[in-house]
């Protein structure tokens, strides 16, 4: 999700430079960054117990490609990062059509961004990492959706 919306904000929004502060700590456009309670510790080179590690609670927009995976307004997701979309951007990339289908209950952070069916048919990141709870005979939700949808897709058959 991270590079999705560092692209997007290159092609869509039209910030050549944006990029995430992990890669380009210098970009004149940090769509993803650290959120300003870590960037004491980041300077500090405190980083022990300062990542966003576990389990935490995500509310689900309805109507959406992850409400559709998960039919669920409330899940809960586990993570293993620093960085976050940057708050400043979030409503530039909303207005420009990126849709945040997920985020944390307080809407504070953003958890899953997806674009509208009409442009893409699944087009999905997430802030967390969905493998951490999936398994071979109980594929995570969002693994299962993204199946079922490529499999719905009619592809023309290639006449040899």
């Amino acid at each position: 999700m991270q590079l999705a919306i560092a692209e997007y904000s290159r092609t869509v929004l039209g910030f050549k430079d944006a990029n995430t502060t992990e890669i380009n700590p210098e970009t004149k456009h940090p769509v993803i960054d650290i959120l300003p309670e870590q960037k004491k510790n980041l300077a500090e080179k405190n980083l022990g117990g300062t990542m966003r590690l576990g389990a935490y609670p995500a509310a689900i927009e309805k109507g959406t490609i992850a409400y559709e995976a998960y039919k669920s307004h409330l899940i809960s997701e586990r993570h293993r990062h620093r960085y976050e979309v940057n708050p400043d951007y979030i409503e530039k990339l909303k207005d420009k059509g990126l849709i945040f289908s997920g985020f944390s209950p307080d809407r504070r952070l953003m958890e899953i961004a997806e674009l509208p069916k009409d442009r893409h048919p699944f087009f999905l990141g997430t802030q967390f990492h969905p493998e951490f709870k999936s398994r071979p005979l109980s594929p995570h939700p969002l693994f299962r959706e993204f199946v079922r949808v490529a499999a719905d897709r009619k592809i023309p058959k290639i006449r040899v």
